[in-house]
């Protein structure tokens, strides 16, 4: 049943040990990595067999012998990879039943890479057909109703949900679960997160229905988002004891994991272990996610406990697995990991197919990634969801416009949301901007309102294409239209400012955007802007911009340090207590890192470097 650790050679720089002294540890008024007594969840020697320990996909420490038996934390060494590219998936947060449905659906799109951490999980279209069983009569006459308030909902103001409601139901409406459900899921497709929190709220006052666990979870998973970690963490005090089961701990795990925060996520990780609930492949899952952008070495960690619990890994768990190996340009374990998938009976979706086919096309292998396309060729013939869609971005990653305008028109006839926004990715990818032009004016004809979102599709290529003016101009349209200006067109005004030269304007409209509440703005926009002030040789305004991140809740995290330190360097000015500050927050320096540590600190020898790299 086990195969996943086998067959392939190593991760690079995987010669490491994990010392069973240097652990996380759970409690809140301890440091996370100190050294003493204590362990890891990395499986003991003696409940690994050696036919696992001879050969494996994702190895652990070399000397096992060192781990503690029956230890209950997870490892934590130096991060390797966290000053790197960091990659998440839209498609890695699967909701495995129908009660985490509405629940684990963190959103996070303006997150490093200008990828997606996860997204809303697309639960009902924009009527209440799914949630009907007939058309006519007093079922008819409810759905408006219930279609009236929602509208009222979402044009209010922020904070006058809870009158909306009391005025409602004082107007002898009844509330039905299964429609408040509908209701909150489409507030949350809009990220209306503020107003569908306050609608739980009212709920959870009123007592207007009996709430369940998974009505807590949801608005626990609502704080997270619009409140922070903490508010979460004091609010789950407040839950019942007989609803404050696995699904609520696995919401704050999910939400930690949205803000990358790797010391809280390992922390609730290890409260649900103590407190001896179920841990779901969901959990596991998590956590793979969190270290597959922090610290890709700890996945053998996890991959050790789910074996140890016996937790058969999901076709989202290789889909993690086989993103990883390939992102480490392993192809060939990449290729085993997808095999062994196929034998142990899960069968491969578009989406793994998907990556497999985007890192043959990275590593040059253009033969074997039209392999896989024809795969998703004979998917798409099926009906498989997000084959078109899949299939756009490929061919675009291959050069190839032709097959592009062959899928697009079939698209075309009856377009969906998604396949509009993968076709302005791809015509963008091949510089095609009267193409991209034309998929949005199709989205604007089609759908009413759309989104900033949908928006910034076409003002990322508008930046991709450097079409400065273009791009201006299109901000400008958005503000017209009414449409919310948030953290993905920040980070376009602002990259739109240094394709201009304008650092300074970049700056400042980051600045503005740091100080509105509504959302933080992107990790890499804040990287972008710090490293044009490194590469003038500015330590002034990169400790500034440094600093802002930090407020901004953007900690434990090699990158900045990295950027900071090239300004010191560009600058020809020594630098003092780096590792001081880095220990501060818990990171640790990895070779290229270290080496530039040496160049710039005339304190730090080069032996002591180089025993640091072998912590």
């Amino acid at each position: 049943m086990w195969c996943l650790r086998r067959a392939a050679h190593r991760f690079k720089k995987q010669g490491y040990c994990l010392e069973a002294s240097r652990i996380f540890v759970s409690k809140s008024d301890r440091t996370s990595n100190v050294r003493g007594d204590g362990g890891c969840i990395c499986c003991p020697a003696q409940l690994i067999s050696p036919k696992l320990l001879s050969v494996k996909l994702f190895h652990l420490t070399p000397a096992l012998d060192r781990i503690f038996v029956g230890s209950r934390s997870l490892c934590s060494l130096a991060d390797e990879c966290s000053g790197g590219k960091t990659h998440v998936e839209d498609k890695f947060l699967e909701p495995e039943t129908t009660a985490t449905v509405d629940v684990i659906v963190g959103s996070n799109a303006e997150e490093e890479g200008g990828e997606v951490l996860a997204s809303e999980t697309v639960f009902l279209d924009d009527d209440f057909s799914d949630t009907e069983k007939g058309e006519g009569g007093e079922d008819s006459h409810k759905k408006k109703a219930y279609l009236e308030l929602y509208k009222a909902i979402m044009d209010s103001p922020s904070q006058s949900v809870a009158s909306i409601l009391d005025k409602w139901v004082e107007e002898g409406n009844d509330l039905e679960q299964l429609r408040i459900s509908g209701i909150i899921i489409r507030l949350r497709r809009r990220r209306m997160y503020s107003k569908a929190l306050q609608f739980l709220e009212w709920l959870e006052t009123t007592k207007q229905v009996a709430l369940t666990e998974q009505d807590y979870a949801a608005r626990l998973d609502l704080i997270v988002k619009v409140q922070g970690i903490q508010k979460a963490e004091k609010y789950i005090e407040r839950i019942p004891t007989s609803f404050k089961g696995e699904l609520v701990y696995r919401t704050l795990l999910a939400g930690c994991v949205h803000f990358v925060n790797m010391k809280k996520a390992e922390t609730v990780f290890e409260k649900i272990r103590e407190l001896e609930l179920p841990i779901m492949v969901f959990a596991f899952n998590q956590m793979i996610l969190l270290y597959k952008r922090l610290d890709k070495r700890k996945v053998a960690d996890v991959l050790s406990l789910m074996e140890k619990e016996n937790v058969k890994p999901s076709l989202l768990t290789y889909k993690l697995l086989v993103d990883i190996k390939g992102e480490s340009n392993d192809i060939v374990g990449m290729e085993q990991l997808f095999e062994t998938m196929k034998t142990e009976g899960v069968s491969p979706d578009v989406h793994v197919l998907t990556v497999l086919a985007k890192h043959y096309i990275s590593g040059g292998l253009k033969h074997k990634a039209e392999n896989v396309l024809k795969e998703i060729e004979e998917e798409k013939r099926k009906g498989s969801f997000g084959a078109h869609r899949a299939l756009l971005g490929l061919y675009a990653s291959l050069d190839n416009p032709n097959e592009v305008a062959r899928i697009w028109k079939e698209c075309k006839l009856y377009p969906r949301m998604s396949e509009c926004i993968a076709a302005i990715e791809a015509w963008g990818k091949l510089g095609k901007v009267e193409e991209v032009e034309a998929v949005f004016e199709i989205m604007l004809q089609k759908w009413k309102g759309l989104s900033s979102r949908k928006y910034c599709a076409l003002l990322k290529v508008y930046v991709d294409q450097k079409l400065v003016t273009k791009g201006k101009e299109f901000v400008k349209r958005m503000e017209d239209s009414g449409c919310w200006v948030g953290p993905l067109a920040w980070d376009a005004l602002v990259r739109l400012s240094l394709l201009d030269g304008e650092l300074e304007k970049a700056d400042s409209i980051l600045h503005k955007a740091a100080q509105q509440n509504r959302q933080r703005a992107s990790f890499s926009t804040y990287i972008v802007v710090m490293e044009q002030y490194a590469k003038r040789g500015d330590i002034h305004n990169a400790e500034k911009l440094f600093h802002r991140m930090k407020q901004g809740g953007y900690t434990g995290r090699l990158k900045p340090f990295d950027i900071l330190i090239q300004a010191y360097i560009n600058a020809k000015v020594p630098t003092y207590g780096f590792l001081e500050r880095m220990k501060a927050e818990n990171i640790f320096p990895n070779k290229a890192f270290t080496l530039q540590l040496a160049q710039a600190d005339p304190f730090f020898r080069k032996n002591r470097a180089l025993d640091l790299l072998d912590l």
